[in-house]
């Protein structure tokens, strides 16, 4: 995406690899959307902390973070002998695999580099470390413009359109995922409007996804979390189109940011379209049910308390909640198929029960067939 910062408009991308200096360079998520800020992470821990931390967030975004994390602890190996590196690399990969559990992207990006780690000297295997891991980045960015193609239909003129936290850009290596519709219909002179939730506890709709639309020129409003069950009954919503950090194949429930589901209840009760937009490698071919996937609970700090900036544009974090009282910060929670009207995908929209059944089409290992 194009960014105007300090008076010029540049493209970037939220994630990239420093080959000079075997560093990750990620955008700050954390500053936007007050400050516009660059970092490098100096080795694969440093890059676990920054997807921890969510300097890095989004399903897509830590999974090429994690798959340059991979690359970046591979290159950093200096010994000799195929076994020790193969110990070095098991390590690295168990750092970065468990620095946010829910999502998918990281594991099936690293899985996907595993696989082809095969030459016979730990140089080829550096080599094609890298080379894995700048293809699931590019794999990425085609995977999400062609989800613009097949959802833009979706995007009638003068849609009121709902999206909950941030599924754009930001989360992913380019175009994002629920956004990527958007920008295609906005491409293609459409005109509409977006309603971004809040999200709380980190505000990533309020910070992220309108930072990203005003960016791009595309009307939007900000709304309260609470406030999307009244707009529906007002019909002030005609559709909405979140992300998901894991979707499973076998029964098309999808994990996405806390209170996507309460949105799908209240799109099902008033007759809306409910979808939900990702690249393959957000499905999760294995896993075969909802309960099983690991819900990341968060610092109880994040409900307690919010960060903002002062008048005179100092970074401040202030205590919101009654003192003493104790928080539950799940960051995530499961939606079930019957309230997804289709799941859009790089290759077309499926009903959500479809996706096993075309798990071929959609690059599923025969293996687990």
């Amino acid at each position: 995406m194009n960014v105007t910062h300090q008076g010029k408009s540049r493209h970037y991308r939220t994630v990239w690899f420093d080959k000079a200096r075997n560093r990750v360079r990620l955008i700050e998520q954390r500053l936007l959307p007050h400050k516009f800020k660059v970092v490098s992470t100096a080795d694969y821990r440093e890059t676990a902390r920054a997807i921890t931390d969510m300097i890095v967030r989004g399903a897509g975004a830590i999974g090429a973070a994690a798959a340059y994390g991979l690359a970046q602890g591979a290159r950093a190996f200096r010994r000799r002998g195929l076994k020790a590196f193969e110990r070095h690399l098991a390590k690295v990969h168990h750092t970065l695999a468990e620095a946010r559990p829910t999502a998918v992207d990281p594991l099936n990006a690293m899985r996907g580099m595993l696989a082809q780690m095969t030459g016979d000297t730990v140089a080829g295997r550096q080599q094609q470390a890298l080379a894995a891991a700048e293809q699931f980045a590019e794999d990425d960015v085609a995977h999400c413009k062609a989800l613009g193609q097949h959802g833009e239909p979706l995007i009638r003129e003068g849609a009121r359109v709902l999206t909950h936290c941030n599924a754009g850009w930001l989360a992913f290596v380019d175009v994002g995922s629920a956004t990527a519709p958007m920008y295609a219909a906005q491409a293609n002179g459409k005109s509409f409007h977006v309603f971004c939730d809040e999200t709380r506890p980190r505000s990533q709709g309020a910070i992220l996804t309108a930072w990203e639309l005003a960016q791009q020129g595309i009307a939007h409003d900000i709304i309260a979390d609470n406030a999307a069950g009244h707009l529906m009954q007002r019909g002030e919503i005609d559709l909405v189109i979140t992300g998901s950090d894991r979707t499973l194949g076998r029964t098309g429930e999808v994990a996405n940011k806390i209170g996507t589901y309460t949105k799908a209840v209240l799109a099902k009760r008033h007759g809306i379209p409910f979808y939900v937009a990702i690249p393959l490698s957000t499905i999760d071919w294995e896993l075969e049910s909802g309960q099983a996937i690991p819900i990341e609970e968060r610092d109880e700090d994040e409900v307690l308390s919010a960060w903002g900036v002062t008048p005179s544009g100092r970074r401040q974090q202030v205590r919101l909640a009654n003192p003493g009282s104790n928080a539950r910060n799940p960051a995530f929670d499961v939606t079930p198929p019957e309230l997804i009207t289709g799941i859009i995908t790089p290759l077309g929209i499926f009903k959500p029960r479809q996706l096993w059944k075309h798990r071929a089409k959609l690059g599923q290992a025969a293996a687990i067939c």
